[in-house]
């Protein structure tokens, strides 16, 4: 009978993919023949045109008519949100805003509108739409279940001195529970592959994985370079960080990232530090304590520079985007060029959605050029403190496994920002956020090294760790 059920299963599913093919070559048999098609908006045309917040500065996104931005300007004061107070691993606030209009799907025709969709290539029209059935067909990772399995964890936490940064490393603290390490993702729909060390190499083969974010994205990149060594020292892996402009400049704690190259698959992983994405520059280059201009529509130049470079690029930011992160740093928000008006500190949260934004609608529009590229933005990792925060109290001292549950069974990202962003993009959404809340016993907590003292760290995980299943879910969809 299970034989049955599954040979049913399956032939539904190859009815719809057959079904959805034969749509997709109706369609762009269609495209051809009616120019009604083409000069009416996609669901990616009119992501682009409509943005509750900002919309991209001129300087990258020459493309869209000013019509159209002075549009989206407009809606921007009527959206609602929600504010949630939170601190980040820097002891500072963040504000999360949970936009309750972050996308607006404009849909007015204006003649200047019409002229630039008009412009719209039938070779665009067509990967658009196959990234639609893609996606529409496509296995959701982030509902699923924790399950116990002895073949945890991947790599030691005592091994992997090279890779791993030894606060992160658990093992070699006081604590003494290990039973986080035990459990593996299992997603409710599709096949989450067993990790494979040699044959992720050959995979990877000639190819560039590349990291940009804050410090939970530098655990991301700490974790893949876990599992793909084994834990082990490795001497045969190169670091070419110079390739890249990784150096550690003068009087600075380390440097700005780091890359590595495994010869014999002519592999590179690497990770590139941002807390924001976007591009700071310094006011006056001569002054220590001189303001930055925080550009939220640019790109920052890292990845400006190496994009073309990167087979597969992952990207995270949030937890910087905070009041005390502002004032310590000096940072200015520029829009087009120009000093925003905006108050720094009671804006936050939306600077931050409009960079993300602008990030997402940039790359967007570089992926035609980059065929091979694949682009990832990673949900927010979830922190967990309680009984009050890092200052007052505030810890995560659970050590039982699953105590808030196993299970994710939801229509929707619990990052619903970055989830609103990238629809109607070619960039993908890396959902962890939801798996990783029910792991509040992985975090490093209050445990150090011995001899060394510290607060509960409730934001950075224990590795090997959850990072290891982000990781695992990434290779996945690659």
């Amino acid at each position: 009978m299970k034989l049955r059920n599954n040979f049913l299963s399956r032939g539904k599913h190859c009815s719809f993919v057959m079904s959805a093919l034969a749509f997709t070559i109706v369609v762009l048999w269609a495209w051809g023949e009616n120019s009604f098609i083409t000069t009416s908006q996609s669901v990616q045309a009119w992501y682009r045109t409509s943005y509750s917040g900002f919309m991209v500065g001129s300087t990258y996104s020459s493309v869209i008519p000013d019509t159209v931005k002075e549009n989206t300007e407009k809606t921007y004061s009527n959206s609602s949100t929600k504010e949630e107070t939170v601190k980040d691993d820097a002891h500072s606030e963040v504000t999360l805003t949970y936009a309750a209009s972050t996308i607006n799907f404009n849909r007015s025709k204006s003649n200047e509108n019409s002229k630039y969709l008009a412009q719209t290539s039938g070779a665009a029209f067509e990967s658009t739409l196959y990234f639609y059935f893609l996606n529409f067909s496509a296995c959701s990772y982030g509902n699923g279940e924790w399950v116990l399995d002895d073949s945890q964890p991947l790599y030691s936490g005592f091994g992997c001195k090279r890779w791993l940064s030894a606060t992160w490393a658990c093992r070699l603290t006081e604590r003494t529970d290990f039973s986080y390490e035990r459990y593996r993702w299992v997603p409710k729909d599709c096949e989450l592959p067993a990790f494979e060390r040699s044959e992720f190499l050959k995979r990877m083969q000639d190819k560039t994985i590349a990291f940009i974010g804050d410090s939970l994205g530098r655990q991301q990149f700490q974790s893949l370079m876990c599992m793909a060594t084994g834990g082990e020292e490795s001497p045969e892996i190169k670091d070419v960080g110079k390739e890249y402009g990784l150096v550690k400049a003068k009087g600075a704690i380390r440097p700005n990232g780091w890359a590595y190259r495994f010869p014999s698959t002519n592999t590179t992983i690497l990770y590139y530090w941002s807390t924001s994405l976007n591009e700071l520059l310094p006011l006056n280059m001569s002054d220590p304590a001189t303001e930055v201009a925080m550009h939220l529509d640019r790109p920052l130049a890292f990845l400006r520079n190496f994009l073309h470079l990167f087979d597969v690029l992952v990207l995270n930011t949030g937890h910087h985007w905070n009041r005390a992160k502002v004032r310590e740093n000096r940072w200015v928000m520029y829009k087009d060029g120009i000093r925003s008006e905006l108050d720094n500190l009671k804006e936050i949260d939306t600077a931050k959605n409009y960079t993300v934004h602008s990030i997402v609608q940039w790359l967007d529009l570089q992926l035609s050029s980059h065929p091979r590229l694949k682009v990832f933005f990673r949900t927010m990792s979830p922190r967990h403190f309680h009984n009050g925060e890092w200052n007052n109290g505030g810890s995560c001292v659970n050590t039982t496994p699953l105590s808030r549950g196993s299970k994710v069974e939801q229509n929707r990202s619990s990052d619903p920002i970055v989830e609103s962003i990238v629809r109607g993009t070619q960039v993908r959404m890396l959902d962890i956020t939801a798996l990783s809340d029910l792991r509040d016993e992985a975090h490093r907590s209050h445990y150090n090294i011995k001899g060394t003292s510290g607060g509960s760290d409730c934001l950075h995980w224990c590795l090997p760790g959850i990072p290891d299943t982000w990781n695992m879910i990434l290779l996945a969809q690659i």
